[in-house]
């Protein structure tokens, strides 16, 4: 008994430090995003962005996608459209998805949070509002084809982002940014990235 009482306090010893540990590199990685922007402002896009909570956005969008893509009922268009521009002119802020992960999701994870440049993400999104916004107004317009077409793309993409943590349009970004079309000036933290992408050319 003595023997197994002996073998048994150090490992508990050592996870309570490893608890500690992680509880100390989440509330690091908290601070970090925790003002990304000011109460005070309602436009404007967070930076750094939590990889965890876009991954999470993501996974959203996947739902939505899928509820149109088997259901085929148009309104579904409206909220998806929404939630792109929403969180393009606002971050998180005024979509009820960005708020219902931020908010909810998130704190409720055991992982820690993953510093990201915001740049390329919102460039993603702006790219999902072009998609949803088309996919709209083409089935207003009788031409439900083109819809599906657009929803199906964003359905991709955001598969890749919240199951892979592949982002489409933050690679789009990057190469963007390399070929001086979108200045440096616009994302100072991602000129590594660029470099690396032009050094794999």
């Amino acid at each position: 008994m003595s023997q197994q009482s002996a073998d048994t306090v150090p490992r508990v010893t050592t996870t309570r430090r490893d608890n500690s540990a992680t509880g100390v590199a989440k509330a690091r990685s908290s601070a970090v995003l925790r003002h990304q922007l000011p109460k005070s402002r309602v436009f404007g896009f967070p930076n750094p962005v939590n990889e965890v909570a876009a991954r999470l956005v993501a996974a959203g969008v996947v739902v939505q996608c899928v509820a149109f893509l088997v259901t085929g009922w148009g309104w579904l268009l409206v909220p998806l459209a929404y939630g792109f521009l929403a969180r393009v002119l606002t971050g998180p802020r005024l979509s009820p998805l960005g708020r219902f992960v931020t908010g909810f999701g998130v704190p409720r994870l055991p992982w820690a949070a993953r510093p990201v440049p915001g740049p390329p993400k919102r460039f993603a999104q702006g790219i999902g509002m072009v998609l949803s916004a088309t996919a709209a107004f083409s089935w207003l317009a009788g031409v439900p084809l083109v819809g599906y077409a657009s929803v199906a793309a964003i359905l991709v993409a955001a598969t890749l982002e919240s199951v892979f943590a592949i982002c489409l349009g933050c690679k789009i970004f990057a190469v963007l940014m390399r070929r001086g079309v979108i200045p440096a000036s616009v994302c100072a933290e991602c000129g590594d990235l660029s470099k690396r992408l032009g050094a794999v050319g």
